[in-house]
């Protein structure tokens, strides 16, 4: 459990924020400026509130009212930076030593030989940070942060200096430890699709304030975009079952109640569960089964929803067969031409090309 309530004050920005999250992934999400890294850095006590608490676990780490302030040491809080920060002058062994060189053996989260695999460096002991990709370095810092048996670890935006490529390798590394560890993680980024996959709860900031908190689909599907968010950011989230991959395009199917969704990717064997992010911005919506065209999935559903924007904009919000929900946002000519009224049978499609890989993960 992590409580947070804390204010800050300097001389062109305030943080005012309070939230509270159960174990998993928190996703602190928002764009540049609007307090994400400053949470981050209080909860290590890397920076001072003027006033709050913080509490993880059942420690408290800040007080003050009582007078409670934790030293960084005291705090068992791993933290993972955007560029890793390895001391260059060691190995990666011994960077991961490091790490594990100030907790005692019985508090470990993890042993050394777990840790490497968990996060497939062993090959990688023996070499120097100057000779690692990007993201071998994240995987790395990761790796000495977990060693150094935290009780919570905090990712800042820890894939933002890795280009796409290198950001699809070490996702599932991250949903290992998510998964596997069972550690309390905050994961800080404005990247959408990382939060997508990662993220079992979302506190979506602006201008050193919360303006939203859940899940990720009461986060990113639920209304029209306003001031503090853009259209980009309308996400809705669909779980299926793989059934079977297309090898010989690159691709793999899921079953889904309302139908198959095809994605651009391979994810593994059949049988695997997976849950996809698809924008709002990328689903067409049809009055009629389609027929003839580009587009391989077509899901079957019933018109939940219409907000009328107060620009050329709509959002349609259609309850699928099997009970997950798709936002579409469309233009109000649309909505007036196809006469989308609450209870359409409708049919929402969306191009295999349109998913980012990035948000397609395993839960």
């Amino acid at each position: 459990m992590i409580e947070f309530s804390c204010r800050l004050a300097r001389a062109r920005f305030t943080l005012d924020a309070s939230f509270a999250a159960p174990g998993g992934c928190l996703a602190l999400f928002g764009p540049s400026g609007s307090g994400k890294t400053t949470i981050a850095k209080l909860i290590a006590g890397l920076d001072r509130p003027d006033s709050g608490r913080i509490v993880v676990g059942d420690r408290v780490l800040v007080d003050t009212d009582a007078g409670i302030r934790t030293p960084v040491h005291r705090r068992r809080v791993g933290f993972v930076f955007q560029d890793g920060q390895l001391l260059p002058h060691l190995t990666v062994r011994q960077n991961l030593d490091y790490g594990r060189y100030f907790t005692p053996d019985d508090a470990a989260v993890a042993g050394f030989d777990a840790v490497v695999d968990l996060l497939g460096i062993g090959h990688l002991l023996a070499a120097r940070p100057s000779t690692l990709s990007g993201g071998e370095r994240q995987r790395v810092a990761i790796g000495r942060a977990l060693l150094a048996s935290p009780r919570l670890l905090v990712m800042d935006e820890p894939l933002a200096s890795l280009d796409a490529d290198r950001k699809l390798d070490i996702l599932p590394f991250i949903e290992r430890l998510r998964d596997e560890l069972a550690l309390p993680m905050i994961y800080v980024s404005h990247a959408i699709e990382e939060v997508a996959r990662l993220a079992t709860k979302v506190v979506r900031l602006s201008q050193g304030r919360v303006v939203a908190e859940g899940t990720p689909s009461d986060v990113f599907a639920t209304a029209l975009p306003d001031a503090t968010r853009d259209r980009f950011e309308l996400v809705s989230f669909l779980t299926g079952t793989a059934v079977r991959e297309l090898p010989d395009y690159g691709m793999t199917v899921l079953a889904h109640p309302a139908g198959e969704i095809t994605l651009p990717s391979r994810f593994g064997p059949p049988g695997k569960s997976l849950r996809v992010a698809v924008r709002a911005t990328n689903v067409t919506l049809a009055t009629e089964s389609p027929h003839g065209l580009s587009v391989r999935t077509s899901l079957k559903g019933r018109v939940r929803s219409v907000a009328l924007g107060d620009d050329a904009s709509a959002l349609v919000v259609v309850e699928l067969e099997g009970g997950d929900r798709i936002s579409a946002l469309l233009t109000r000519l649309a909505v007036a031409d196809l006469g989308l009224t609450e209870g359409r049978d409708v049919y929402a499609l969306v191009k295999a090309v349109a998913i980012d890989e990035r948000a397609v993960g395993s839960f």
